[in-house]
């Protein structure tokens, strides 16, 4: 079978907009010789790579395979202009990794701390809730998702989730404070900033008061970590949150770590696509050990 790229093409720009006619617009053909050219397509390879929902297409998992060869053939073709038109070679690769909104950027940057000052790599970060950020991972838009939950995948959507680090929740408050209880009495009678009622830290925290008969003072609800991380440097209040979120302040001894929550954790996963193949860069990430993402100091400036 000899591959028609023109066809390709085609179902490539389709699978980017999930959408005909935009698509058909893009291209500046009717929607009628687009979807005739990506059926040839279909009969070549033998498969269908589109599932039609009403006036939507969804990828296949023939149609995903597909894609994801498309990406790369027509990326490798923006290379070679640029080749040309340049008179040097880019050959760089692009990792596209999503985060949720919510998650610690200390975190974030511990892990993704291996890939910063490669310059044969692109880094391309995008944040956002993380259904949307399934979304895009779905439609081959990103290639790693890093989030404090995991996610179950089914045949339509093929995710999987790898836990890469998970860490104990602390009290964290101002440093330098006479504190001699231990959890539960070291917050009775404290104002505390915690997490929002649907992050997990939070109703573990909840269960965790609950059981010892706690009623903490609540003095902000935070669903942002990096805000978080400011009112508690700021405000004088104790906080409830992973030492991670905070690493720097401690370091510093801006704030004091005042014991972990028994029992209450923050895990970290790596949500991924099913695919035929990872690329260098993403097997290098997934293969670090969790304790060195988790004790990673910032990235020295690149001169």
């Amino acid at each position: 079978m000899k591959l028609n790229y023109h066809h390709l093409f085609y179902f490539w720009k389709v699978a980017s907009t999930g959408h005909l006619t935009r698509a058909a617009d893009a291209l500046h053909i009717s929607q009628s010789a687009l979807s005739g050219q990506i059926r040839k397509l279909e009969e070549s390879l033998g498969h269908d790579l589109f599932i039609r929902e009403g006036r939507r297409l969804k990828l296949s998992e023939a149609g995903r395979m597909a894609f994801s060869y498309a990406e790369e053939i027509f990326r490798q073709g923006e290379e070679l202009s640029a080749l040309f038109a340049s008179g040097a070679q880019p050959n760089r690769e692009i990792l596209r990794i999503g985060a949720v909104a919510t998650l610690s950027r200390n975190f974030q940057e511990g892990f993704l701390q291996p890939l910063l000052n490669r310059e044969d790599l692109e880094l391309s970060l995008q944040s956002s809730h993380i259904d949307e950020l399934l979304r895009r991972l779905s439609a081959h838009r990103l290639d790693l998702i890093l989030s404090n939950q995991s996610v179950q995948g089914d045949e339509q959507n093929p995710w999987r989730s790898r836990l890469i680090a998970k860490q104990s929740v602390s009290i964290i408050g101002p440093a330098g404070m006479a504190v001699q209880e231990t959890f539960p009495e070291v917050l009775r009678g404290r104002s505390l900033i915690v997490p929002g009622q649907d992050n997990n830290i939070r109703q573990a925290f909840d269960q965790l008061c609950e059981y010892h008969g706690l009623r903490p003072r609540i003095a902000a609800e935070v669903d942002d970590m990096a805000m978080m991380r400011l009112l508690t440097r700021d405000t004088g209040h104790f906080a409830i949150m992973p030492p991670v979120v905070v690493r720097d302040e401690l370091k510093n001894e801006v704030l004091s770590d005042y014991g972990a929550l028994p029992g209450v954790f923050e895990e970290f996963y790596a949500i991924s696509i099913r695919r035929q193949f990872e690329t260098p860069a993403l097997r290098e990430l997934l293969s670090q050990p969790s304790d060195h993402v988790l004790a990673r100091p910032p990235a020295e400036p690149h001169l």
